[in-house]
């Protein structure tokens, strides 16, 4: 059995609970008076913090020491309450379906995309990405070109090319879209 990396241990524990409660690094480090610099090597498990940081993190996430430090076992089944969901100023939401997934090579998300809304723009990257439209249309925008995409039908590419998505309908589109390895 492999050692523990406790750095690395804290760092993702760290980086899903920011997650699950909808903070960037900056606003952590904001709530947390920190630097965002601390905050993503703290996340890639390139430093640690000090008990007392760690203590008030934990706290302004939300959760306590116990949770916090709970070993969780190799879970196989997801349900609604593992999720954890972020929506934009438009309505569009991405829900993680896999809590933590950034330790796994995978990172299954189910995106809701409104009507005429762009998904930012994602610089290329290592990596690759799959997606199947579960409803609706969306245009796949990448590089300089744009390929569109119905229910039922899937794309996937290297993510070496800027690329985003967008629904140019009246109707909302629902995708279930994986990225490995994971990148947020």
């Amino acid at each position: 059995m492999e050692p523990i990396d406790l750095n690395k241990d804290i760092g993702r524990r760290i980086k899903d609970l920011r997650q699950r409660n909808g903070l960037t690094q900056q606003e952590l480090a904001d709530r947390a008076e920190l630097t965002k610099g601390f905050i993503s090597q703290l996340e890639r498990g390139l430093g640690s913090p000090s008990v007392e940081t760690l203590m008030h993190m934990i706290e302004i996430l939300g959760s306590n020491p116990a949770d916090f430090f709970k070993d969780e076992g190799e879970q196989v089944v997801f349900t609604e309450e593992d999720y954890s969901e972020k929506t934009d100023v438009n309505g569009n939401s991405r829900k993680w379906l896999v809590p933590g997934a950034q330790r796994f090579q995978m990172e299954p998300l189910l995106v809701v995309l409104k009507p005429h809304q762009t998904l930012e723009e994602d610089r290329p990257h290592e990596g690759e990405e799959f997606g199947f439209c579960i409803s609706g249309k969306l245009i796949l925008h990448f590089g300089d070109e744009d390929y569109h995409v119905k229910s039922g039908e899937s794309f996937y590419y290297p993510a070496t090319k800027k690329h985003r998505i967008s629904n140019p309908t009246s109707r909302q589109t629902k995708l279930l879209w994986i990225s490995t390895p994971p990148s947020f």
